[in-house]
């Protein structure tokens, strides 16, 4: 990922002209980081207040606006018509750090969100013109497939099972930690950030479990969008975790216990299938495939044709890279677990 973010910031700087780059890897169920591979970016402290503004505070061009917004590209002068410090983020954090405007990329499909993508100017440089907005947005989609090809579908290498279990006190400071933690934690890596104490993906998981479950105030009211406090993650070594948090108090001095744990293949076959780009109608026919059912029986339970069906198996076949359906259920599942590929469909879009 990081040769990755790095060839994106030098493609777009020939194009649009910035002082540097954050590319944010998500967890296409939650939308929540889990990686950062930045370019002359803010130091740790910083980025986490930006992420506890996204999830608890109301701000201009938030991800989650933008993930509903007609186009997947957008500047913060566009946003705030000019004047950027009518953006929290930009009078707290983007401005005293000496950056003016940004423009944020979401770097999602029909298969969920992959990652953000912010690319920013320093103060006294000229705002994004409409122009390179849109030029962003037209190659949006080219940066999001190779990400999520990059993520899934690269080499993924088989890890430890053990469970590794944090305990973190309301700054995010280790309280407790097992053997297995400390394993994990090492695998994640906290990058080149400065000042970066933890893994991206444990701070952001432990901050949305304090928002879940911790007291709106007036100028904070409770958000009605909050997601789960989990996501996966890969380490730099290809294993996928599975993190975990949960508010263990609620007091003046909240603390937070954060599981991390290998992905199984029943957690990970659903987004194996979103890398592959299946359409519904695959994803059903490769869930009957999984149960056993025969083509004839496959297409008696969709009411389709066995032809259509046969049509469907070629081009799930050609997609996942498989000859056979032994190959394509070893491919996603692994150890034969026949797990839902549709029922999150609607929760990816």
């Amino acid at each position: 990922m990081p040769e990755f973010s790095r060839a994106v910031g030098d493609a777009l700087g020939r194009a649009v002209p910035a002082e540097g780059t954050c590319l944010m890897t998500t967890d296409p169920a939650t939308m929540l980081p889990t990686a950062e591979f930045v370019e002359n970016g803010l130091p740790a402290a910083e980025l986490l207040r930006l992420v506890e503004i996204e999830v608890r505070e109301p701000d201009f061009n938030t991800w989650v606006q933008l993930s509903h917004a007609g186009r997947p590209a957008g500047s913060l002068s566009e946003a705030t018509a000019g004047d950027l410090d009518r953006s929290l983020r930009q009078r707290e954090i983007r401005r005293p750090g000496g950056f003016s405007d940004e423009l944020r990329v979401v770097l999602a499909g029909s298969t969920g969100t992959w990652g953000q993508l912010t690319v920013f100017r320093e103060a006294k440089r000229p705002h994004f013109s409409l122009a390179e907005v849109e030029f962003v947005s037209s190659i949006a989609p080219l940066i999001t497939d190779g990400l999520r090809r990059g993520l899934l579908l690269g080499d993924a290498q088989a890890g430890d099972d053990d469970v590794g279990l944090l305990v973190l006190d309301a700054d995010d400071g280790v309280r407790m930690s097992n053997k297995a933690a400390d394993r994990w934690l090492d695998e994640l890596g906290t990058g080149d950030r400065a000042g970066a104490r933890l893994p991206l993906v444990i701070s952001v998981v432990a901050r949305q479990a304090r928002s879940l479950c911790g007291p709106a105030t007036s100028a904070a009211p409770a958000p009605t969008d909050l997601r789960p406090a989990r996501a996966r993650a890969r380490t730099r070594a290809g294993q996928w975790l599975i993190v975990r948090g949960s508010l263990l108090n609620d007091g003046p001095e909240p603390q937070v216990a954060v599981m991390l744990e290998v992905a199984r293949p029943a957690e990970m076959a659903p987004l194996m299938v979103d890398a592959y780009g299946f359409t519904d109608s695959e994803r059903r026919v490769t869930e009957l495939v999984a149960k056993g059912l025969s083509t004839k029986q496959i297409a008696g339970r969709l009411h389709v044709s066995t032809y259509t069906v046969q049509d469907h198996l070629k081009s799930i076949f050609a997609k996942s890279g498989t000859g056979s359906r032994g190959d394509l259920i070893a491919r996603l599942f692994l150890d034969h677990h026949a797990v839902s590929l549709t029922s999150g469909v609607a929760a990816h879009a």
